[in-house]
């Protein structure tokens, strides 16, 4: 079927999008030329990561753009819409923080993430600062050398930060206009690579509290000094002319790649971020991706973006506007090759390790598909109950992707009978999940595994095919010590030989302490929550609009112990928050 399709492809640019046996998009990708590009997954050898991808690949589709720009937006898009799981690119979807000053009447110097450049369009962005304790550092010590606005709203009385010298009381003095815009010039300068404007101020300080024989104060602001000294001698570089730029290199080698981007900013060196990840495809592919889909997600541009020769510069210029030039010689290629350096570095500290780990993994996730003796286990999701004696009857679930855990897609069950009764428990939970993933026609996992034995098990199974799926269900026990101990297989009711040295041995037991730990925090907090409220029921002049009021508030009862009558006042009326009051002083 693959070969058939194959020969109908056209050579002209477009998208394609890898499927698996279930239909699930594995991965997407773009090309100029289509029928080439397709016909190397099946028509040549791979290795690694690519190797994986391919022994999945049960179908293809394709979209023809007019041009590589729309093939480019389009793979963005795709992998944004489906996430495919050999697309790993976006799935670290961080921002990094940056430093505003605002455009207001009087500014404000804050970090910010995710800046609103329509919104801000006025107002002047600083960064990107993967550090932001860096960031922070910088925004603390210009904000004590400038008595700029602290506060978010305006005070009627001046503030602590007027009295130490570090505000001008905006809410109440009336403030030269011409001693706003020089403090607003100063800064901006300082940013756009003025360092000495900076330290010639910390040194005015230092010498003014010198000169009064305050000491202490003089000390303080030497550390600063020091401090913004060893930071600012970190960002030098040569590059003279104050162009906000990015350097973008990186090192590959034995199917990973790692990627440094240096952030020059003002002619000086801000800051850096690096990434390590498997090659799905190609060097040049991975390295082309990783840039339009950081540029696609951080809003905030540079001037101009120095890269390697593999980069398409005009493709991304188009794209993004920005100026990506590929440096031969001279200073830029000096600080490109910094950051090829940087790169290779960062793969020499972390790769052993990562590899280990990623090998450990795979071949858990291996062992596992062989003792099983089934095709596929990437997605696996686990089931854990709990109760007290029959209350506040909970179940969690998580979800495990070739070994590594989904935390956005864990889930808490509050089981609609309290009774001591696992089974039931196990049934309510088991259909609940499995009919709403029917209905909203999502994803389910290869394998479902159930914290105990083969009742549990019986119990899920029984679902499962009353919903008419086909969905493999094994147990995992533990021993007396709470230990993992046993893994059923639900078609044959037998224990599955497991070495308990073996990376799948520690694969399961990760598994099920991590939705043991789940469901027990979700328990906890009901049975906080409910003694909480009980305690309020107990209370004259209390029902259930005053009640959720103070749950909504305090949350816990050692809180509304500590709270003074007065505030208890703003959401009781006078007699029931005095009565209130002393019956918390008595339990």
């Amino acid at each position: 079927m693959i070969n058939e399709k194959l020969a109908l492809v056209p050579s002209c640019p477009g998208c394609y999008l890898m499927k698996n046996s279930e239909g699930y998009i594995i991965y997407v990708g773009k090309s100029k030329n289509l029928k080439n590009r397709l016909s190397s997954y099946f028509k040549s050898s791979h290795t690694g990561k690519t190797k994986m991808l391919v022994s999945e690949i049960a179908d293809f589709e394709y979209i023809i753009t007019n041009t590589e720009i729309e093939s480019l937006l389009l793979e963005i898009n795709l992998i944004k819409k489906y996430d495919p799981k050999y697309n790993i690119l976006l799935r670290d979807d961080k921002t990094y923080p940056y430093i505003e000053l605002t455009n207001d009447i009087v500014p404000v110097l804050k970090v910010v993430r995710n800046p609103n450049v329509k919104k801000n369009k006025n107002s002047h962005i600083f960064g990107p600062y993967p550090n932001v304790k860096a960031a922070r550092d910088v925004v603390e010590v210009i904000n004590r050398l400038y008595p700029l606005r602290k506060c978010r709203t305006y005070q009627k009385k001046e503030c602590l930060y007027y009295h130490i010298g570090e505000c001008l009381g905006y809410c109440v003095h009336q403030i030269d206009d011409g001693t706003l815009k020089n403090m607003k010039n100063e800064i901006i300068a300082f940013f756009n690579g003025r360092d000495e404007i900076l330290t010639d101020k910390i040194k005015s300080k230092m010498n003014i509290y010198s000169e009064k024989q305050e000491y202490e104060k003089a000390l303080e602001y030497k550390k600063l000094l020091d401090n913004i000294s060893i930071v600012l001698e970190k960002q030098k570089v040569e590059l003279k002319d104050n162009l906000n730029r990015d350097v973008i290199g990186h090192y590959a080698l034995n199917g990973y790649i790692s990627i440094t981007i240096l952030f020059i900013r003002g002619g000086k060196l801000l800051d850096k971020t690096n990434q390590i990840f498997p090659i799905a495809i190609s060097e040049e592919d991975s390295l082309n991706n990783y840039i339009s889909m950081f540029y696609d997600h951080h809003k905030i541009k540079p001037n101009e973006v120095i890269v390697e020769d593999m980069v398409d510069n005009l493709l991304l210029k188009k794209l993004y506007g920005i100026n990506f030039i590929t440096p031969l010689k001279g200073l830029k290629k000096n600080i490109l090759l910094l950051a090829c350096d940087n790169a290779k570095n960062a793969y020499q500290e972390k790769m052993e390790l990562i590899k280990r780990n990623d090998d450990q993994r795979l071949n858990a996730i291996c062992e596992l598909k062989e003792k099983l003796n089934v095709n596929s286990v990437s997605r696996i999701e686990i089931f854990d109950n709990s109760n007290l004696f029959g209350t506040y009857n909970v179940s969690g679930m998580v979800v495990f992707k070739d070994g590594l855990p989904l935390k956005n897609e864990y889930r808490k069950f509050k089981i609609t009978n309290d009774v001591n009764d696992d089974y039931g428990t196990m049934k309510e939970v088991i259909y609940r999940r499995y009919f709403r993933l029917l209905k909203e026609k999502k994803q389910m996992p290869d394998l479902i595994i159930v914290d105990g034995g083969i009742g549990q098990i019986n119990v899920a199974m029984e679902v499962i095919r009353d919903l008419n799926l086909d969905i493999l269900v094994c147990g995992l026990k533990k021993d007396d010590k709470h230990n993992t101990s046993l893994l059923i297989d639900g078609r044959t009711k037998e224990i599955v030989d497991i070495d308990r040295k073996s990376p799948l041995f520690l694969l399961l037991t990760r598994m099920q302490d991590e939705v043991h730990n789940f469901t027990i925090n979700y328990h906890q907090k009901l049975r906080s929550k409910g003694a909480l409220s009980s305690v309020l029921d107990n209370v004259l002049g209390i029902g259930p609009l005053r009640k959720e009021k103070l749950l909504k508030k305090y949350r816990t009862i050692s809180k509304m112990k500590m709270a003074d009558i007065d505030e208890l006042k703003t959401i009781l009326p006078d007699k029931v928050a005095e009565n209130f009051y002393n019956f918390l002083k008595e339990i």
